[in-house]
């Protein structure tokens, strides 16, 4: 039994991906070798597309998370796929605008964004900037006010809840830097100085 429909074991008994037996990919390419099954990748990516279509009656957006592989034919696969991408840096949105994925479909998260990654997000017209502090909020407004534009924006919501786990890979508690807590009122105040500036305009919470 395998984790992955993508694995099987060929008549040599060597592992393969997909059909090509990794013991002659390690031999003609070297190890450490890193291979990925396309049809296993699409399989996943129309699983999750489909589930918004026919749960959600296609209102919603599934978001490929580029900081897990990011390269030019992973951006191809998930634009022919009807994905969105989540990135995280400049250099993702550089690689995802390069391989022609539309812009409009690229969220642009992390709570360390710069400034010029924010000018170029902004100007590179992503579909939404996902925005994690206050201080964020006044450099993006800031920026888009310099364009002449109105930045769309996601808030992302901390849940306050404490996943009990090692303290380099908790995000959800309260005191976390990932989002604006709801229990202080934190969200919410976040929510009124969007709706109030003329350069965000928000777009939903996550």
């Amino acid at each position: 039994m395998f984790v992955s429909d993508s694995l099987g074991v060929n008549e040599k008994g060597h592992l393969t991906v997909s059909g090509a037996d990794t013991t002659e990919l390690a031999g003609r390419y070297g190890t450490p070798l890193m291979v990925y099954s396309e049809d296993g990748i699409r399989r996943n990516c129309r699983k999750f597309v489909s589930s918004i279509e026919e749960n959600y009656d296609g209102n919603g957006l599934a978001l490929y998370a580029s900081k897990a592989f990011s390269c030019l034919e992973m951006y191809r696969i998930c634009k022919q796929e009807n994905m969105g991408v989540d990135v995280v840096s400049g250099g993702e949105l550089y690689t995802a605008l390069k391989a022609g994925f539309p812009a409009e479909r690229i969220y642009f998260h992390g709570n360390n964004k710069t400034d010029d990654e924010i000018a170029y997000a902004l100007q590179s017209g992503v579909g939404r900037i996902v925005a994690d502090n206050v201080e964020e909020l006044r450099r993006i407004s800031a920026m888009a006010a310099q364009r002449g534009q109105a930045a769309n924006l996601f808030l992302r919501i901390k849940p306050g809840i404490d996943a009990h786990t090692h303290n380099f890979i908790r995000t959800g508690q309260i005191d976390s830097k990932f989002g604006f807590a709801l229990e202080t009122g934190e969200a919410m105040e976040a929510v009124r100085l969007v709706l109030a500036d003329a350069n965000l305009s928000l777009k939903g919470l996550l």
